[in-house]
């Protein structure tokens, strides 16, 4: 009996890679087509890939409160799944903006939750994209509290409950 060899299915790790490989080819065509400068970089940071277009005037592409930031998120998402066949999460920063964003979140969560262990009643913050819901829900859990989300979008918001 004779085994015939399967081809193997690319690592969980070589699949995002190529994830970033894909979203960097069509943002350096947006990137072209609008002519603007900014430099791409590629890694995978946790169960995703992540893309950043660094530049020197790149505020366009993020917007007042990052709706076209999202917007072109989302297109690039559409772009890797037309490629791959398989729903992306990628992550996409410009000029570092989700990052900062990051940044502020976690100390909002980090206020939330120090309001919630003081007072013993749960807290509700502002609405919230998912992009930063998940961020505040996972500064919560970190600081040994639990979250919720709660309402419909667009005003869906977390709410950090005591311990």
């Amino acid at each position: 009996m004779t085994e015939t060899a399967t081809p193997s299915r690319p690592s969980r790790v070589e699949r995002l890679e190529n994830e970033g490989d894909i979203a960097a080819d069509y943002l350096e065509e947006l990137l072209d087509i609008a002519d603007l400068d900014g430099d791409l970089d590629m890694d995978v940071e946790g169960d995703r890939a992540a893309v950043s277009i660094v530049g020197a005037d790149l505020n366009q592409l993020v917007g007042s409160k990052g709706e076209v930031l999202d917007a072109l998120q989302e297109l690039t998402r559409l772009a890797v799944y037309r490629e791959t066949g398989e729903r992306s999460r990628l992550m996409l920063d410009v000029s570092g903006y989700r990052a900062r964003q990051r940044e502020e979140l976690v100390k909002v969560a980090e206020q939330a939750v120090a309001e919630a262990k003081e007072t013993g009643a749960p807290v509700s913050l502002k609405a919230m994209s998912p992009f930063e819901r998940k961020v505040v829900h996972d500064a919560v859990a970190a600081a040994g509290l639990s979250s919720e989300s709660e309402g419909v979008e667009p005003r869906r918001y977390v709410v950090v409950l005591p311990a």
